[in-house]
């Protein structure tokens, strides 16, 4: 039995689950509401306020299908209750994030600033120029726009200069030595 799909997903006050019949979970909370479409395999069983994932066999590919379609729920029903947020550091001289309307503009040693427009139910917040906090509902959404936005300027292992998360560690290398 997979240790994380027998695990009751728990529904706190105020998030209401439907299942249609073609596995099509969607969930809504008090920071919104999200959808998500689980294998037809897959049973979901919503009783009171708590959620069951069930599968049909014993199989690898039904064991593997058990313990992520439980965490695609239990991300969705965290996302509308408290939701996520990733942070990045922007380390180097002359580094900087300004937020300007609803565009992130970074200089990080480029020519020209570089601007990231928020999508998908994604917000920035800027509290200090090294500082970015990606905002969401959705998990995955929230990942995908953070690594996009390290992905600008990675950090380098000479310096550490870049944009990082907030506890990643960069494995520093030693610089050339004279003779």
């Amino acid at each position: 039995m997979s240790r994380i799909g027998k695990l009751p997903v728990q529904l706190p006050a105020g998030v209401s689950v439907s299942v249609n019949e073609d596995n099509v979970v969607d969930v809504k909370g008090p920071k919104g509401q999200l959808t998500q479409q689980i294998h037809k395999d897959i049973r979901i069983v919503v009783e009171g306020n708590t959620i069951l994932v069930e599968r049909p066999s014993d199989s690898k590919p039904h064991k593997s299908l058990h313990g992520l379609c439980r965490s695609l729920i239990n991300n969705m029903v965290e996302g509308v209750t408290k939701g996520y947020e990733k942070v990045l550091e922007v380390n180097g001289v002359g580094y900087r994030a300004q937020k300007q309307g609803k565009k992130l503009v970074l200089t990080v040693g480029y020519s020209h600033p570089v601007e990231i427009a928020e999508e998908g139910g994604v917000e920035f917040d800027v509290p200090a120029p090294n500082r970015i906090i990606v905002k969401g509902i959705d998990k995955q959404k929230v990942g995908a726009m953070a690594a996009k936005i390290r992905e600008i300027r990675k950090p380098e292992p000479y310096k550490g200069k870049g944009i990082k998360y907030e506890n990643e560690r960069i494995l520093r290398k030693e610089g050339k030595t004279g003779n």
